[in-house]
């Protein structure tokens, strides 16, 4: 009995210990398939493609694209997010919107970006990414700021404010500053983004350099170069996805990217979209940051003991030089804006001063002779350059952009230098804004310890009077030196002294440092000097005579290319010019041009456009404006040309066969404006043209320029001289 109840004590605990196994067996295998139904979706999802490309810009850019972002953090099949940007930046405000959404999905889901090319804003987005791939030769980095300042208040009594910076926004003295908190925030982003991996130095991230995708991988800017297909694979490995499929994502019923592509964004399209001041992180090309022509920098003014140089295309204004203007006037020395050469040669005569400040046109070697002249009579010769753009202009880089102001003072021996100054790390505000410490002994640095120069250049010279730190480096060369920004000298009985800025005699910039101390000694400088008075002489030229059956053969240079073209008067009033691309027949009535006709187009003024006021004197200038009808394969358009001319002196010009013909040097300005399809095409020709009595027009040298809708379309550069002159024998 007892061994019975043993064996079924044994039997019981045998058949529980199996059942304990089998309901154990039965929960792993219950827990293995809810397992299995949790896991599977973890293995299989989306990868999901954001594109962003252009530029941007506006609102609807950054919305745009934080939709799509806002769609793959919240969409649950969606696994990963491969970012492919191909962007040159944007506005800074909405490039952040962009940054801190992607952070905010990056908590969530891996993203891998794919640089296409990413310079600027379109590489601070990548820096949210946990890995980075470029193709090798992918345009990557462009790390920094570009900002447009603050603008100057002119108040008014219609429009009132509560504070002097509620129009303005901020103080253009410390606008500086927020351009380098800017920079800190995209730098700090990358570094942030980059963590161990960035090979790159805060030094050299701020050069805004940009890199191929090889050297930005060496860097440690990217991870690896290869396609969107391995970044694909990259993000799919990163959240464990063993089956996927690929999803670009986009928004229905909305425009893909931006409408700004890199080839249709100005300086004036982002002051339109934004009114400065604003703050960027995009790359443009140098030559799309160039603003608008200005009309016309500063009128003419009466004569003065200081005469300002215009008549060179000059790209100063009485307010560039207020701050010396300012102290020239506490000491009774009054200055006067010259735009024409003869203006500015008559009042050398009882001058004491002339400042010849950002021209845009080369001197004459007549004309610097007169300079020299007036110089070693005593007088003070004050050379002004400024490389920034707004000294420049379309016509100074026309023109090699230094040589007009060293067609002057290389006679002195002063040369500027092409390029800028700038500072990495010893500089006021920003990289361009440089410190000048030390001076030669002279009354014009007198109390001066130190200037603050703003976008300033090199001035080259046996007589270099002011030096900037010996870090500084000049943008061509690239490389840190104790670069020279002035030059002073003395020349005959006279002074000369150069001085690689403007931008320091403006305010608030006139107030920095001892900025104001240097400006007060040079007006002092101005004041003292008592150069001895002249006679001028007066020239005239009389009207042309070229009789009917007159021939005149020219050479001609267009853009390099040389033809010849030929000009016959074959009427009283009707002039025919042949060249190998065309022919065309001219029509005057009384010495004016009222219609000209070539292969097939035709144009008429409503009114003639004048011939010059014979007698020609230095000084003389005509203006005129004339509509036109243009009739082109029969189709008409309507249009403006506009005019202005001015003799700035007389010379003598030697002609290609040989013949020397005392001429009158006339300053040329045509504006052309006509409509045709819906754009505005304008044409703008400046330059000068030589003309006698003996042969009328000699030589001619311009350059014009043609735009559609404000966008500039080309330049072209043209030369015209004299070869040979046949009149026919007098009855």
């Amino acid at each position: 009995m007892l061994k019975s109840l043993e064996q079924a004590s044994t039997s019981g605990a045998s058949a529980l210990r199996k059942a304990r196994w089998i309901l154990a067996a039965v929960l792993v295998a219950l827990a293995l398939a809810a397992a299995s139904a949790v896991l599977y979706p973890r293995l299989t999802g989306v990868v999901a493609v954001i594109r962003v490309s252009g530029y941007i810009l506006t609102s609807e850019d950054a919305d745009y694209y934080t939709a799509l972002i806002h769609r793959a953090y919240t969409d649950e099949r969606v696994g990963a997010v491969v970012l492919v940007v191909d962007s040159f930046g944007g506005s800074a405000d909405y490039v952040e919107q962009v940054y801190y959404s992607l952070k905010q999905l990056k908590t969530r889901k891996p993203v891998v970006a794919v640089a296409v090319n990413a310079l600027s804003g379109g590489y601070y987005i990548c820096a949210a990414a946990d890995y980075i791939f470029a193709h090798p030769t992918s345009l990557v980095g462009s790390i920094g700021v570009i900002a447009t300042a603050p603008p100057i208040l002119i108040p008014s009594e219609a429009v009132l404010e509560t504070g002097p910076y509620k129009l303005t926004a901020f103080s253009r003295l410390h606008f500086f500053s927020n351009l380098s908190r800017a920079l800190d925030a995209f730098i700090s982003a990358v570094q942030e983004g980059r963590g161990e991996r960035l090979k790159a130095s805060r030094e050299e991230l701020s050069r805004a350099l940009v890199y191929l995708g090889s050297e930005a991988l060496k860097l440690g800017l990217v991870d690896q170069l290869g396609s969107v297909e391995q970044a694909v694979e990259e993000a799919a490995r990163r959240t464990g996805l063993l089956r996927y499929t690929v999803e670009e994502l986009k928004l229905p019923n909305a425009t893909v990217g931006s409408l700004y592509g890199w080839r249709n964004v100005t300086a004036s399209l982002l002051a339109s979209l934004h009114p400065p001041p604003a703050v960027y992180y995009i790359y443009l090309p140098p030559g799309q940051l160039a603003e608008k022509e200005a009309a016309s920098l500063q009128p003419a003014t009466g004569p003065g003991r200081v005469v300002v140089d215009l008549s060179h295309g000059n790209r100063v204004s009485w307010w560039s030089l207020d701050a010396l203007l300012a102290e020239l006037a506490k000491l009774n020395v009054t200055v006067g804006f010259l735009d024409t050469w003869d203006r500015v040669r008559r009042e050398l005569a009882n001058a004491s001063a002339l400042i010849v400040a950002a021209p845009t046109r080369p001197y004459t070697s007549e004309e610097v002779k007169e300079v020299e002249e007036f110089v070693k009579r005593g007088g003070v010769l004050l050379l002004l350059y400024d490389p920034a753009y707004e000294y420049i202009g379309y016509e100074g880089l026309s023109n090699y952009i230094t040589a007009p102001i060293n067609s002057l003072a290389s006679r002195f021996g002063v040369t500027f230098a092409y390029g800028y100054l700038y500072s990495p790390s010893d500089h006021f505000g920003f990289y361009r804004n440089v410190y000048v410490r030390r001076f030669t002994n002279a009354s014009v640095f007198s109390g001066v310890r130190e200037l603050v120069l703003l976008t300033a250049t090199a001035v080259r010279s046996r007589h270099e009077a002011a030096w900037v730190p010996s870090g500084t480096i000049l943008s061509v060369a690239e490389e840190p030196g104790e670069y020279a920004v002035a030059a002073l000298l003395n020349w005959g009985n006279g002074t000369v002294l150069a001085l690689g800025d403007i931008t320091l005699f403006t305010e608030p910039f006139c107030r920095l440092a001892d900025n104001s101390a240097f400006i007060r000694n040079l007006a002092r400088l101005i004041a003292n000097a008592t150069p001895a008075r002249v006679q001028v002489k007066e020239q005239r030229l009389e009207r042309p005579v070229l009789p009917v059956g007159t021939v005149k053969v020219f050479e001609v240079r267009e853009d390099g290319e040389a033809y010849a073209m030929t000009w016959r008067r074959v009427g009283e009033n009707e002039v025919i010019v042949e060249t190998p691309y065309y022919t065309a027949r001219y029509f005057y009535v009384d010495g004016k041009l009222k219609e000209w006709e070539a292969d097939g187009v035709k144009c008429t003024y409503d009114e003639p456009l004048p011939e010059p006021p014979f007698r020609l004197a230095r000084g003389s200038s005509w203006n005129y404006s004339a509509g036109f009808t243009l009739i082109v394969e029969g189709r008409e358009y309507r249009g403006l040309l506009e005019g202005r001319e001015v003799v700035e002196s007389f010379e003598n010009v030697t002609a290609l066969d040989g013949r020397t013909y005392f001429c009158a040097s006339i300053r040329l300005e045509l504006v052309e404006r006509f409509s045709s399809g819906g754009i505005t095409v304008v044409t703008i020709t400046r330059g000068y043209y030589w003309v006698s009595a003996d042969a009328g027009l000699v030589k001619q040298s311009t350059t014009t320029k043609r735009s559609y809708d404000s966008e500039t379309a080309g330049f072209m550069t043209r030369e015209i001289t004299l070869k040979e002159l046949r009149k026919p024998a007098s009855g």
